[in-house]
């Protein structure tokens, strides 16, 4: 029971990731309709960032260390957001409407994103010392224990949520962007400013996929291709879950990050990738918008 637990907890704190990564994919996606393949480049610039704030601490904070994580995840999301933004001005907004265009341009941007790491911090993976207070865990029962780093995570990612949530439903922006996922023409004759939404909105989502890779930075090596591990499942969890929904990014993380962890522990790491690929290549047969729509007039013509 402690191993099929474990496991469960595992795979739940693997959601959380991907749901924090697919947040801003989502929202950008369902913005733009760009298909951004820089995204998992966004990912491993936040794990980079964590590994620069980190070396800060040791080498001029030492006394103060155990903090540096808390410092590094809004140093990750103004990192990424910032370098979003530039990439939004001189790329992505030239690419509006050409799907198949933006796909290869964000391709090149990723490849030259992770050269650019490479030169930087070199090919070898690093690693990020976790804070002492991340260390060990809670032992629920004989053989389950919940470590420390994962339930950090975990209220992290809850947290993210929640900043999300409010922002797109309790406020006055959050209303532009809505408004202009759905209907662009229509917000903009109303006097939205459209091309301001799509930069502000991009820099959110880069720097919420920043967030993500400074919370991987916690749990394994960081290295150069770190968000091209992820970049795939993180679409997935997008197109099953529903473009430009919170519930339907929350039902498609929980579905991909529990389902590969558990199909993981039953077979091996490639048989889980082939189980989960086939589980949603069958479900978007079934509904190929994903589990949650959004319903407006031009979404229907």
């Amino acid at each position: 029971m402690g191993t099929y637990l474990t496991q469960i907890f595992n795979g739940i704190s693997v959601s959380s990731v991907y749901l924090i990564a697919a947040l801003g994919l989502s929202i950008t996606f369902g913005l733009m309709k760009v298909i951004n393949m820089a995204h998992g480049e966004f990912i491993m610039i936040g794990a980079y960032t964590a590994f620069v704030v980190q070396s800060i601490f040791l080498n001029y904070l030492s006394g103060i260390f155990s903090v540096y994580f808390i410092v590094a995840i809004p140093v990750s999301f103004i990192t990424a957001g910032i370098i979003g933004y530039v990439l939004e001005i001189l790329v992505i907004r030239h690419l509006y409407g050409r799907p198949l265009d933006s796909l290869l341009a964000t391709w090149g941007v990723s490849l030259t994103l992770q050269q650019l790491a490479r030169s930087i911090f070199g090919a070898p993976n690093v690693d990020v010392k976790s804070p002492n207070w991340l260390n060990g865990g809670i032992q629920v029962i004989s053989g389950f224990v919940m470590p420390y780093k994962r339930l950090f995570i975990i209220l992290l990612v809850a947290l993210c949520l929640t900043g999300v949530y409010l922002l797109l439903y309790r406020t006055p922006y959050g209303r532009r962007i809505r408004a202009v996922m759905q209907n662009r023409n229509m917000a903009s004759s109303l006097g939205i400013p459209t091309r301001k939404v799509d930069a502000y909105t991009f820099a959110l989502g880069s720097g919420l996929a920043g967030i993500a890779g400074c919370a991987l930075a916690l749990l394994g090596s960081i290295g150069p291709t770190l968000g091209s591990n992820y970049i795939v499942d993180t679409f997935m969890v997008v197109v099953l879950g529903g473009v430009s929904r919170l519930a339907g990014t929350i039902a498609g993380a929980s579905i991909i990050g529990v389902g590969d962890t558990l199909f993981e522990f039953l077979t091996d790491t490639t048989m889980a990738k082939v189980l989960i690929f086939a589980v949603v290549i069958v479900f978007l047969q079934w509904k190929p918008k994903g589990l949650f729509t959004i319903s407006s007039r031009e979404l229907d013509d």
